[in-house]
């Protein structure tokens, strides 16, 4: 499990050296419009028990971006997983509020969460709340850090809850 782990770790760095390869001519046609993000980080820290290393993308489509009283909107969605193999898919709303090159992103995103061997979290519906912080770091790449929560609102018999921290590396292609 563990090198599965590894590897994932290693896609994000397999897949920017892939599509920095794409050639001048290429890169004119396409357009900047679609924002991954590759994060990594641990699961759960605050559970000394289940506590976990995870991996996990997220996709925003730039064409979807809206502004509102709340700020910029755009529509998020994205998967997880953790060293114990639990498994979270979801889709949900983000804002960005920009400060020159700072960025503050939080989110919500309920979503469906597998357990895997990981942590019973009490129900498969889970929503995850979240804030990012990133700076730009080139026109078209951030680097940031996130802390989310994820629970279940109390839908299930029990709603423990996970608070979880990762790195991401954002880039829009």
């Amino acid at each position: 499990m563990k090198s599965i782990i590894k590897l994932l770790n290693i896609c994000p760095i397999l897949i920017f050296l892939i599509i920095q390869n794409v050639s001048s001519d290429d890169k004119n046609i396409i357009e900047k419009d679609h924002e991954w993000n590759f994060y990594s980080g641990t699961f759960d820290f605050s559970d000394d028990g289940k506590r976990a290393s995870l991996f996990g993308i997220q996709h925003q489509n730039e064409n979807l971006t809206r502004e509102s009283f709340l700020g910029t909107l755009s529509p998020v969605t994205g998967f997880m997983m953790t060293a114990d193999n639990a498994t979270y898919a979801y889709t949900g709303v983000q804002a960005q509020y920009k400060i020159g090159k700072l960025n503050i992103i939080p989110s919500f995103t309920p979503g469906l969460y597998g357990e895997g061997n990981g942590k019973d979290l009490g129900h498969i519906l889970e929503f995850k709340s979240e804030v990012q912080l990133s700076l730009d770091i080139f026109s078209n790449s951030e680097l940031g850090f996130s802390y989310n929560h994820i629970s279940n609102a109390s839908l299930g018999d029990k709603n423990p809850g996970a608070n979880s921290y990762m790195f991401n590396f954002l880039k829009r292609f």
